[in-house]
């Protein structure tokens, strides 16, 4: 459960610390004291969307902390998935850092993403809000309802999956029946590529040994100017004696004197072995000036290659590599318009085997969601009775379609609240009260079924007055047992029921704006219930209400 929830500097909130408990929490307050800020904050560690403008006017930072207490095994499991720490007393704690340019995320003071916290918080809290409410008017998300409570995860998965090779394959088979005149010029454009590429015989390594060859031969006069040289200060020539001669000398100087001193010996063989090496040297440098091997026919030979090579690079590829991979790619393609007509017949057949598999898999898909259906009515029903709807016909309405992302069904909600009134589809005929006891009767259901230890509803209580308003209170209350539920509303009836009550109050100073939240007290509570059913000045008569109305939870 959400054990703390700390706020700084989120919009008109500079610093708040809110300690909930277990059971039923109630935020109440006067239009604008900020409670949707506080929803806000919670959103925002849960990994939603935020903005800057949430950033509180004249600050350069946001951030909000959340303290889980007793976290579940789902959220066990995805912190382990995303590779973050567990802490030992099976606490959680989150904190997003809101700047103009970036949001820094942390879980159990590791960094991580946003699109992480979402994964984590979708195991912590479920929300329930108007949104929901606008979703139950659109029939398309009456299927996800129908897979939640039948538990079809595995089903579903597994099913759109194989949909999606399905249509991958469909995808081929289409390209492959492309227009015959549009093959032809493809093939054209394809055997030019590769005839250029073949004929051309790339190899890899081939230009930078192109280039340095040129290198080499441009310099050649150079080059071949230097080896004589060093071959002639090695070997000597007219008038002077070159380092070959002059080693040999110092090696024969040392060999005489080598018996008497272990050091003449030691560099005596040193001296002998550099003798042999220079030799060796000089004359390699003497029969390799190969610069009469080379014409200007094949410097200009190499500046073609150069050309084509760089010619070819511009269309198909910067290096050899990637033009040899375009090779590569281009004759894969040219075989397959080629081999088209065996490849489709092959394609069809695998389109053949994947459909029946889709259409099994469809049909599972389709049978599960039908054999819950009829629980499902009667448990929603069970639900609104108790919501002061006693005459309601819910419905699970069925329609078979052609195989798309969710199977074979189409699946739309419909009910009537009144006798003798046949059950039209939602949109048509719910009211935003009805509304918002639909939606928490199927949030209810639900919760059976996703296990997580905190719920909130933001105004679960739009359009709903007198004795159905009661209804939902208790129906809140009802399910804050075992569980957590926070909600932000304007009903008494809900509020008088809480465990815990917190006031959101917006004050004024220095010119600037700032909400409090406070825990209430048994006063506390009854001055505010007062106020939350007189709307004006408090009396004696409304306080001395609240304060029964309060006697009545007890």
């Amino acid at each position: 459960m959400l054990s703390v929830l700390k706020i700084r500097n989120i919009a008109i909130i500079e610093n708040a610390e809110i300690e909930f408990n277990k059971g039923f929490n109630v935020l109440t307050g006067e239009t604008g004291a900020g409670k949707s800020i506080i929803l806000d904050s919670i959103n925002a560690v849960l990994g939603f969307r935020t903005s800057r403008e949430l950033i509180r006017t004249g600050e350069t930072e946001a951030e909000v902390t959340a303290l889980f207490s007793f976290i579940g095994e789902k959220t066990n499991e995805k912190l382990n998935e995303l590779g973050l720490p567990l802490n030992d007393d099976n606490s959680l704690l989150i904190t997003r850092t809101i700047t103009a340019d970036k949001n820094v995320c942390r879980v159990n003071n590791s960094l991580t993403s946003v699109s992480a916290l979402r994964e984590i918080g979708t195991t912590l809290i479920s929300i329930h809000g108007q949104q929901d409410n606008r979703e139950l008017l659109d029939n398309e998300t009456h299927i996800s309802y129908l897979d939640a409570v039948a538990e079809n995860t595995e089903l579903s998965e597994g099913y759109k999956a194989t949909y999606k090779e399905l249509c991958d394959i469909s995808s081929e088979i289409r390209s492959l029946m492309t227009n015959e005149a549009e093959k032809a010029r493809l093939i054209d454009i394809l055997s030019f590529q590769i005839d250029e590429l073949t004929k051309a015989g790339i190899t890899v390594g081939e230009w930078e040994e192109l280039k340095n060859k040129r290198t080499e031969i441009q310099n050649i006069e150079k080059i071949s100017e230097g080896f004589k040289m060093a071959e002639s200060a090695l070997s000597g020539g007219d008038g002077f004696t070159g380092a070959v001669e002059l080693v040999s000398g110092a090696t024969k100087a040392l060999s005489q004197v080598s018996a008497f001193s272990k050091t003449a010996e030691e560099l005596s063989t040193k001296l002998n072995d550099i003798y042999y090496e220079l030799s060796d040297i000089s004359d390699t440098l003497r029969f390799n000036d190969d610069s009469g091997e080379y014409t200007r026919n094949d410097l200009e030979l190499i500046e073609e290659r150069l050309d084509l090579l760089y010619r070819l690079s511009k269309k198909y590829g910067a290096t050899e590599e990637e033009m040899l991979e375009f090779l590569a790619k281009a004759e894969e393609k040219l075989n397959s318009l080629t081999f088209s007509e065996e490849n489709l017949e092959a394609l069809k057949e695998k389109r053949q085997f994947v459909l029946e598999k889709a259409q099994k898999q469809a049909d599972e898909l389709s049978a599960s969601r039908k054999e819950t259906a009829k629980k499902f009515e009667e448990n929603v029903m069970e639900e609104l009775r108790f919501l002061d709807m006693p005459n309601v016909q819910f419905n699970v309405n069925f329609s078979e379609v052609d195989l798309c992302e969710n199977g074979i069904d189409s699946v739309e909600f419909l009910i009537s609240a009144n006798v003798g009134e046949p059950p039209k589809p939602i949109a048509k005929i719910a009211s935003g009260g009805e509304l918002s006891r639909i939606m928490l009767a199927l949030k209810n259901v639900l919760s059976d079924k996703d296990k997580i230890g905190t719920m909130i509803f933001d105004e679960v209580d739009t359009g709903v007055s007198g004795r159905a308003a009661t209804k939902v209170a208790q129906k809140l209350k009802e399910v804050s047992t075992g569980r957590q539920v926070i909600c932000v509303t304007h009903l008494a009836q809900l509020a008088v029921l809480a465990d815990n009550h917190y006031l959101i109050e917006k004050t004024a100073k220095d010119g600037k704006t700032y909400t409090n939240v406070t825990p209430l007290d048994f006063e506390g509570r009854k001055y505010e219930i007062a106020r939350i059913t007189g709307g004006g000045e408090i009396t004696e008569t409304q306080l001395k209400n609240a304060e029964e109305m309060l006697g009545v939870k007890g």
